[in-house]
């Protein structure tokens, strides 16, 4: 049997913000990134664009949270099946971690590239 409840939308929706809300609260990298977002979201409307390439802008910046999410729940299953040092486990913290710093260096370029744009 599923550890499952039925599917409520709204109550999906409560579990989906107790996460986000648990993210926010214990996890500091999903705090620092997110602090970095809202400033580059809030810098990104200063900026002569199109609606298509702010939307890009934003949309990359999302990427980030959405994969620190994914990290975190990874990280979180990992510690529940060991706290002991294990390979496997190091490994799959590590690709998470890789997954995350994947995801910056897109946003990263994604940026570069539209404010050179800008500036050429």
């Amino acid at each position: 049997m599923r550890n499952q409840p039925k599917y409520n939308f709204f109550k999906n929706t409560n579990y989906a913000v107790d996460g986000l809300k648990d993210i926010i609260k214990n996890e500091k990298s999903f705090k620092i990134e997110l602090f970095c977002i809202i400033l580059l979201a809030i810098f990104s409307l200063f900026l002569k664009l199109s609606l298509a390439l702010h939307l890009l802008l934003i949309s990359s910046l999302f990427v980030i949270l959405i994969v620190e999410a994914i990290n975190s729940a990874i990280e979180r299953c990992v510690d529940l099946v060991t706290k002991e040092y294990n390979e496997l486990a190091k490994k799959a913290k590590d690709a998470g971690s890789a997954a995350v710093f994947l995801s910056i260096s897109l946003a990263s370029l994604i940026w570069i590239f539209v404010l050179g744009s800008l500036i050429w």
